[in-house]
C-alpha cells in the first residue's frame, strides 16, 4: 500500500488506506416539532399527499418540486439509489460491461406499464436518450454518446469509462400518451381522476399501505403550508436549512436522510493569500465542521472533511481524521510558512497581513450565519477578514470575476461524488482558477475504478484533493421528511425517494 507522506512545512500527514470507510444505514428517528399533546384514540384520518397540477407529471418536464417528490412511485428507473448511496436494481436484472468500460448492456426484467403493456427496451432507451437532452439528466450523463433498445435490454454507450454508471441511472423510464402531461410507469402506484379529484392508485401485485392514495392540489408554498399544518396533507418533503425554506407550525415528525449536497469553501488559487498552498493547507484545519452542522445547520448536515459523504463507499475516514479541526495545526502551518503574529495577534510576514476576503450569498440565513462562523474561526487564527454578504447576483458575479479570496459554496454532487465540476480544470463549478495534472489523472482513475481498486483510488484522489485544498469541504446537508404527528412510522427516506421502504410503513388506522 503507498502512502503520501506530508512535507514538514505543511505540517500534515495523509494517510492512504485500502478499503474506504462507510457507516451502516443510520436509524432515522423521528425528532417532533414541537412537543404533542397526550395521545389520543387512533382514528382513520384521509392520508393525501400534496400535488401541482399546473405543473404537469412528466418526469421530464415538469420542474415542480411537489410534483417530483410524487415521481418515486409513478415512475422506476434501471436502478435506485439507497441511503449509502449504493446502487440498488430496479428494472435491470444484470448487466454485462464491455473490457474497455465503455459498452454497458442492461437487461431488463419482465415489467408492465400501468396501462397493462409490456416493458421493451427500445421504451427505456427512449426515455433514457430523452433524459440525458434535458436540463435535469444532462449533467450525470454528460458522458452518454449513444443509447440504444433491444427487446429486453439496453446498451450504453460512454465517451470514457466510468464504473460507477449504475448510480447515475435511477432515471425515470416512461411510455408517452396523448396527455404530454401524463406519461406512463411501471411504479407503485398511477396516476387516476381528473382534475380536482387526481387521486394515486395502487398496481395490482403491490400490498400498498395505503390505497388509494389522495391528491391535495395547491398552487403555492404558502398553500402547502396551510394544507400541512391543517393535517390535509400527512407528508411533504423539505429542506429545511435552504434559502426559502418554508415554515411549519403545526405538530409533526421530522426524519431526516443523507444528500449529495455539499456545502464548502472555495479557494481563490490565482490571487490573493490563497494562491500559497501552505494557507490553503492551513484554512483546511481551520473550520470547526462539527459545530456548523450539529448547531449552525440544526443537526440537519453531517460535518465532512472531504468531498464525499462520510456514509458512502470510498469516504477515507483515516484521512479524514488527518484534517479535523485543529486551529493549533493551522497556525503550526503558517508560522512554518512564514507567516508570524504580531502584539495584536495579528498574522504578519513582513508588511503584509493575512488578509482574506469571504464572499458568501445573503439570501440564505443559515449560510450567512455559517460564514460568519467561518470568519470568527480565521480570525481566532490571527486573519484579517472581510465578510462580504451579498444579493444572488452580485455574489455570482463576484465568483465570475473572481473578486474573492474564499466564498462558501453549496453544489448538489452526483450519487457517485465525481468532484470534476469543482476540481477539474474547465470544472463548471472551479472559480478559484484551480489546475493539477496530478489530481486530473487521478479522477480519471477514480471513474474507472473497478470494484476491486476504487478503494484505493478514492483514496489517492482524496489525498490528493487535500493536499492542494482548491476547495475546503465543511458538510453534506440532509433533506427532511416532515409526517403528521403519531400518524406514520417506519419512514426510511432517500434522496432520490422519500417513500423508499414504504412496504414496511405503519400508517396510522391503515396498517
Amino acid at each position: 500500500m503507498r502512502r503520501r507522506k506530508r512535507a514538514a512545512l505543511l505540517g500534515l500527514t495523509m494517510v492512504m488506506i485500502l478499503s474506504g470507510c462507510t457507516q451502516p444505514n443510520p436509524e432515522t428517528t423521528p425528532t417532533p416539532a414541537p412537543a404533542p399533546t397526550p395521545a389520543v384514540a387512533a382514528e382513520k384520518k384521509p392520508f393525501a399527499l400534496a400535488c401541482y397540477p399546473a405543473g404537469g407529471f412528466h418526469p421530464l418536464r415538469s420542474s415542480n418540486r411537489i410534483n417530483l417528490s410524487l415521481f418515486p412511485l409513478l415512475y422506476q428507473g434501471l436502478f435506485s439509489v439507497d441511503g449509502q448511496f449504493r446502487a440498488k436494481e430496479e428494472l435491470c436484472q444484470s448487466y454485462t460491461v464491455s473490457e474497455d468500460g465503455l459498452v454497458w448492456t442492461f437487461l431488463l426484467r419482465p415489467a408492465l406499464f400501468s396501462d397493462g403493456s409490456p416493458l421493451t427496451g427500445a421504451e427505456a432507451a427512449a426515455s433514457l436518450e430523452q433524459a440525458r437532452r434535458s436540463s435535469r439528466y444532462e449533467g450525470r450523463l454528460k458522458d452518454v454518446t449513444k443509447v440504444t433498445g433491444s427487446e429486453d435490454s439496453v446498451t450504453v454507450t460512454l465517451r470514457r469509462p466510468n464504473a460507477a454508471l449504475p448510480v447515475l441511472l435511477d432515471v425515470p423510464v416512461f411510455k408517452e400518451t396523448e396527455d404530454p402531461q401524463r406519461p406512463l410507469g411501471t411504479g407503485r402506484y398511477y396516476l387516476a381522476g381528473e382534475g380536482e379529484s387526481l387521486a394515486l392508485a395502487a398496481r395490482d401485485g403491490w400490498e400498498a399501505p395505503v390505497d388509494p392514495i389522495g391528491l391535495r392540489s395547491v398552487a403555492s408554498g404558502d398553500e402547502l403550508v396551510y394544507a400541512f399544518d391543517a393535517q390535509e396533507v400527512a407528508l411533504v418533503d423539505a429542506d429545511l436549512t435552504g434559502t426559502n425554506a418554508l415554515g411549519y407550525s403545526g405538530r409533526f415528525e421530522t426524519t431526516d436522510y443523507p444528500t449529495t449536497t455539499l456545502l464548502y469553501v472555495g479557494c481563490n488559487t490565482r490571487s490573493g493569500a490563497c494562491r500559497e498552498l501552505g494557507v490553503r493547507q492551513a484554512l483546511l484545519r481551520s473550520f470547526d465542521r462539527e459545530e456548523i452542522a450539529r448547531r449552525l445547520l440544526d443537526r440537519r448536515a453531517v460535518a465532512s472533511a472531504l468531498p464525499i459523504h462520510p456514509w458512502a463507499e470510498g469516504y477515507d475516514r483515516e484521512l479524514a481524521d488527518t484534517l479535523k479541526y485543529d486551529p493549533a495545526a493551522a497556525e503550526e502551518i503558517l508560522e512554518l510558512a512564514g507567516w508570524e503574529k504580531d502584539e495584536e495577534e495579528r498574522l504578519r510576514r513582513g508588511r503584509s497581513t493575512l488578509a482574506l476576503r469571504l464572499v458568501v450569498n445573503q439570501d440564505n440565513i443559515y449560510k450567512v450565519t455559517v460564514a460568519e462562523a467561518l470568519a470568527e474561526d480565521l480570525r481566532g487564527i490571527g486573519c484579517d477578514v472581510t465578510l462580504a454578504k451579498l444579493p444572488w447576483e452580485e455574489f455570482t458575479a463576484a465568483l465570475s470575476r473572481g473578486e474573492f479570496d474564499l466564498y462558501l459554496g453549496e453544489t448538489t454532487l452526483t450519487a457517485d461524488f465525481d468532484p470534476e465540476a469543482l476540481l477539474g480544470a474547465g470544472g463548471a463549478l472551479n472559480y478559484g482558477g484551480f489546475s493539477d495534472r496530478e489530481l486530473e489523472e487521478l479522477m480519471e482513475r477514480y471513474r474507472s475504478a473497478g470494484e476491486e481498486t476504487r478503494a484505493m483510488a478514492a483514496s489517492e484522489l482524496w489525498t490528493r484533493a487535500a493536499e492542494m485544498a482548491p476547495i475546503l469541504p465543511l458538510c453534506f446537508k440532509n433533506g427532511s421528511v416532515l409526517t403528521q404527528w403519531g400518524q406514520m412510522g417506519n419512514v426510511t427516506p432517500t434522496q432520490r425517494d422519500v417513500f423508499a421502504g414504504m412496504e414496511n410503513w405503519r400508517v396510522k388506522g391503515y396498517s
